[in-house]
C-alpha cells in the first residue's frame, strides 16, 4: 500500500507532500505508553522502549510526535529550534533522488522559535516516548554570539526534553559547521549544559570532518561535558550525481557516515553514549552500527523511502533470529 502512495506522494513537491504527511500525523494527537520492545534500553539514565529512533528534521516544531510514537519509533528528536522563529532558505529546497533512495535538503534551520515550540510541546502534555531537542543558532547570529543561542533556545525547551542536542554540523546555515572547531564548541556545550535543567547534553557531528577535525570536536565536546555524540548529519560530498546544492542523505550517505561513526567510536572509546545515524533504512543498516558501538539509531530518510512500518520492521528485524 505504501508504494502506492509514495508514488502519489513522489508526483508533488517534496516540502508539501511533508506538509501533508505532518497534517496526516496530527490526527494521531493522543498516543498510548509504547510497549517496550525486545531491544528496550536504558541509556543516559532514560528509559528507552526501543532504541530506533526519528532523526531532527522531520518533526521540527514538535507537531506530531504523538503521531509518531504510534508508528513505533522508540524516540524523537525534535527541531533544529532556534531561539527565534525563521523561514529558513528560499525554495524550492528538498529534492528527492529516488534511483538512489537519497534526498538533498537545503532548509537552513526553518522554523517557529524556541518559544513557540516550547509552549506547544506543553500543551501536548507528557511524551510516550522520551523526546530529545535539537536546537542550534539563527542565521543573523554571529559565531562570536552563537554559545548565547545555543543557551537561550536549550532553557526554553529543555524542560520539556529528555536530552538536548547541540547541531553544529548542518551544512545549510553559513559558518555553522566551523562552530565544531575546540574553541567554539567547547564554548557551546558548557552554556547548554548550564541552561539544560540538568538534561544530558549531546552534539551532532558532521561526516565530512577529516581526521583532525573529528579528534578535535570529539576532545572538544567530551571536555566541556557532553554526555554522549550523535554520527552524523547529512553530507555536502556528493558520491552520486546530484546537481543541487545542500546535504545528501539517504543511502548514498551511509558509507561516509559509517565510516566517521567508526572513527568517532574509536576516539570516545567508551566515554560517551553514541547514536548512529545516516542511511539506515534496514536492520542491517542498523545492525551495522550498534555493532562498531552506537547505543542508539536514529533514521530519516530510510523513513521517507520505506514507509510508515519502517521503525517496527528495523526493530523487528534486529530482534528476530
Amino acid at each position: 500500500m505504501y508504494d502506492l502512495l509514495r508514488s502519489l506522494f513522489f508526483h508533488l513537491d517534496p516540502e508539501l507532500a511533508h506538509d501533508l504527511a505532518i497534517r496526516y500525523l496530527a490526527f494521531s494527537q493522543s498516543a498510548p505508553p509504547r510497549t517496550p520492545g525486545p531491544l528496550a534500553r536504558r541509556v543516559l539514565g532514560i528509559d528507552f522502549p526501543s532504541p530506533v529512533g526519528l532523526a531532527a528534521g522531520f518533526d521540527k516544531g514538535a507537531c506530531v510526535w504523538p503521531g509518531l510514537a504510534r508508528l513505533g519509533f522508540g524516540f524523537v528528536e525534535i527541531g533544529t529550534v532556534t531561539p527565534r522563529p525563521q523561514p529558513g532558505n528560499p525554495r524550492p529546497r528538498i529534492f528527492r533522488i529516488p534511483h538512489e533512495r537519497a534526498l538533498v535538503n537545503r532548509l537552513g534551520f526553518n522554523n517557529d522559535g524556541a518559544q513557540i515550540v516550547a509552549d506547544r510541546l506543553a500543551r501536548l502534555g507528557p511524551s510516550p516516548i522520551p523526546i530529545g531537542i535539537n536546537v542550534g543558532k539563527n542565521r543573523d547570529t554571529p559565531a562570536a554570539r552563537a554559545a548565547e543561542d545555543y543557551a537561550a533556545a536549550a532553557r526554553l525547551l529543555a524542560p520539556h526534553a529528555a536530552y538536548v542536542a547541540v547541531n553544529v554540523s548542518s551544512p545549510n546555515t553559513p559558518g555553522l559547521r566551523d562552530l565544531a572547531a575546540a574553541a567554539p564548541l567547547t564554548e557551546i556545550v558548557q552554556a547548554v549544559r548550564a541552561s539544560a535543567s540538568g538534561r544530558p547534553v549531546l552534539v551532532k557531528l558532521s561526516p565530512d570532518l577529516d581526521d583532525r577535525g573529528i579528534d578535535e570536536a570529539c576532545r572538544a565536546a567530551l571536555d566541556a561535558g557532553a554526555a554522549g555524540l550523535i554520527a552524523c548529519n547529512t553530507t555536502v560530498a556528493r558520491p552520486i550525481s546530484a546537481s543541487e546544492t545542500g546535504g545528501l542523505s539517504g543511502a548514498p550517505l551511509r558509507p561516509l557516515a559509517l565510516a566517521t561513526f567508526k572513527k568517532v567510536a574509536a576516539r570516545v572509546a567508551g566515554r560517551a553514549v553514541l547514536i548512529g545515524c545516516g542511511g539506515i533504512e534496514t536492520a542491517a543498516d542498523a545492525k551495522a552500527y550498534f555493532d562498531a558501538g552506537a547505543s542508539l539509531v536514529q533514521i530519516y530518510t530510510g523513513f521517507i523511502y520505506g514507509g510508515p512500518a519502517t521503525a517496527r520492521r528495523i526493530e523487528s528485524g534486529l530482534s528476530g533470529p
